[in-house]
């Protein structure tokens, strides 16, 4: 089978020459200076990028290895925790957090929707033994965006720790980990960022730091231990771990092009692409999957599939016949997604999955408005107006 032509899924998505040249790069030892001086750049970037002063840990392993570490140090048995639950991985932080003997509590709505601040704030007022409020910024499974610059403050108000999975949002739509009071951010590098997807980069707030120190059960001479990372590598200066200095080489390359960019124009840029994109959907006939615009995340569309048709079907047949890679549900409903980070939201890569949707359901016998959606697409492109639902 070949490689597809464009790959736009909803991460990882394909990285840039330069961030492959730094991945190429020759392997040295991590304790070489070149190579501490490398570790130590990239964390003041992740700083840059979450926006915050507080600690970074740069765990080796993919950021579901972050989000367990951080669910784990976190919780506690009897805690009280709020888990927001708005799509799969929300759902599934809260069976780590479970796990843990915390007391779960759990806020759902239908997974094309988002979790109301308002709800949650009215939550907390009535459950005064939360102290610890998860959240998933985007959930990528059902192309949604949680409102986290409210939510942030809401739970601090209430003396609640926060906890972030900000894996498929930084980069492609605002996020102030400082301004919004959130203390346990993870970060994975291989969405909006484009880098490989070996690392998970974690931010940590000093209350944060206290209420793993208190907790027992935080893991401690684990691969998961956060504390291990703070203990060994921020106060002496050794790894717990030996990190492949390869993925570090590529983080590093992808978070210079971010910032070299400015967050404030990565952000525009996916904003942009998201709304090309979904104008073409509507203009096409076919329904996006958020039950309102407002709460869809620039970082990836959701289409609702039109009935008789598969998300297996529309991937492969686009694949196999467009050359073009594009993302399934992963269990949220029956829909399709294409992907809007990093490059994949330049130029006139969102006209190109929307117009593999296009021919892929017309060639599986579901008649779509194809002229129409490229070319409501191509005017909202030169003219950035929003989408008309």
């Amino acid at each position: 089978m070949h490689n597809p032509d464009f790959t736009l899924s909803a991460g990882p998505t394909f990285a840039s020459a330069r961030t492959l040249a730094a991945l190429g790069s020759p392997i040295m030892y991590h304790y070489d200076p070149a190579f501490l001086a490398t570790f130590h750049r990239l964390e003041g970037k992740v700083k840059q990028i979450l926006r915050t002063n507080g600690d970074v840990i740069l765990m080796q392993g993919e950021a579901v290895l972050g989000l367990e570490a951080a669910a784990r140090s976190l919780a506690r048995p009897g805690m009280g925790v709020l888990n927001l639950v708005s799509g799969v991985f929300g759902k599934g932080m809260g069976y780590w957090l479970r796990s843990t003997g915390a007391n779960v509590h759990e806020i759902e709505v239908a997974y094309n929707d988002a979790v109301d601040p308002g709800v949650v704030a009215g939550y907390l007022d009535t459950h005064s033994e939360i102290e610890l409020v998860a959240v998933v910024h985007c959930e990528t499974p059902s192309g949604t965006l949680n409102d986290v610059a409210r939510i942030g403050p809401i739970a601090r108000e209430h003396g609640c720790l926060t906890l972030v999975d900000c894996v498929a949002s930084v980069g492609g739509t605002p996020f102030e980990a400082d301004a919004w009071h959130l203390d346990v951010c993870v970060l994975g590098p291989q969405k909006c960022l484009a880098g490989p997807a070996g690392m998970s980069l974690v931010s940590v707030s000093e209350r944060a730091w206290a209420a793993i120190d208190d907790n027992p059960q935080a893991p401690r001479s684990s691969y998961l231990s956060m504390l291990d990372y703070r203990e060994q590598w921020l106060r002496c200066g050794k790894f717990p771990f030996t990190p492949s200095v390869s993925d570090v080489f590529g983080v590093e390359a992808a978070c210079d092009q971010l910032l070299e960019e400015g967050l404030d124009a990565s952000i525009k840029r996916h904003e942009q692409a998201a709304r090309v994109c979904r104008t073409g959907v509507v203009a096409m006939g076919l329904q996006l999957w958020t039950c309102r615009e407002e709460i869809a995340s620039p970082t990836v569309t959701a289409i609702a599939l039109p009935a008789g048709l598969t998300d297996v079907e529309v991937r492969t047949h686009a694949r196999e016949r467009y050359g073009v890679m594009l993302s399934g549900s992963q269990g949220a409903g029956d829909l399709i997604r294409i992907g809007h980070m990093g490059p994949s939201t330049r130029s006139l890569y969102p006209i190109v999955g929307l117009l593999a949707v296009g021919r892929t359901c017309a060639d599986l016998g579901v008649p779509v408005q194809i002229g129409a959606g490229i070319e409501a697409a191509m005017d909202a492109l030169a003219s950035n107006q929003p989408v008309a639902t």
